[in-house]
């Protein structure tokens, strides 16, 4: 138990959000799966959530559960875009799928090339490499809800544009909205700023997309 508060101790001292659930508390399934407009009935309710997040910091109290704090409800939302977020590992790459490639990556496993692109791209002038990793990881996030749309799926590219931004938005609330400081901001910046290309770094990413869209492995 004594490892265990240092542990905490540490984990709060460097980061803002804790992942801390107590034993006597309800455990997260192995592996929750999200649906648009709710949570199946496996995955524990929002409430149960709160209660977890809060657990580690909010002592027990005698004849009344305590209301959850700010910071249980930061990690009750994390939990949640994280859980979202996981269909990003099981959603198969369609135009991998749509020529009969044989074990398509996921899209999880496209954005996380990318990423390691962007973490050995050598020193280029004008070019932020930390942000080519950030915005690469980011860049296709939104298709954990509306799914990998290719051209020959026949949706127009203003529509699946239009799709998208509604899925980075809804994503973004989970981690409760744009407000200053809050990691959604940054997320929405970086996707936003490569659908515009409008900057060295998206210019870079995109090029990450094309190489990594033709090398099957």
């Amino acid at each position: 138990m004594r490892s265990l508060s240092r542990a905490t101790a540490l984990c709060k001292s460097s980061c803002s959000l804790v992942f801390l659930i107590p034993s006597s508390s309800l455990a997260l399934p192995p592996s929750p799966r999200f649906r648009f407009s709710s949570f199946d009935s496996t995955s524990p309710s929002r409430s149960n959530r709160h209660r977890m997040a809060a657990a580690a910091d909010t002592p027990p109290t005698d004849g009344a559960a305590a209301a959850p704090s700010p910071s249980s409800s930061s990690a009750a939302s994390a939990i949640d875009f994280l859980s979202l977020c996981h269909q990003l590992k099981t959603t198969k790459r369609a135009g991998w799928v749509k020529r009969d490639v044989r074990d398509p990556e996921s899209i999880a496993d496209h954005m996380y090339r990318m990423g390691l692109m962007g973490l050995i791209l050598p020193d280029i002038p004008g070019i932020n490499r930390d942000k080519c990793v950030k915005m690469a990881i980011v860049h296709d996030i939104a298709e954990a809800i509306v799914g990998d749309i290719t051209p020959s799926d026949g949706v127009p590219k203003e529509e699946k544009s239009r799709k998208e931004a509604e899925a980075l938005d809804h994503m973004c609330k989970l981690l409760g909205g744009g407000s200053r400081g809050n990691p959604s901001e940054e997320i929405a910046q970086l996707w936003k700023e490569y659908e515009d290309n409008s900057s060295p770094e998206a210019k870079m990413v995109k090029d990450f997309d094309k190489v990594s869209t033709i090398w099957v492995s």
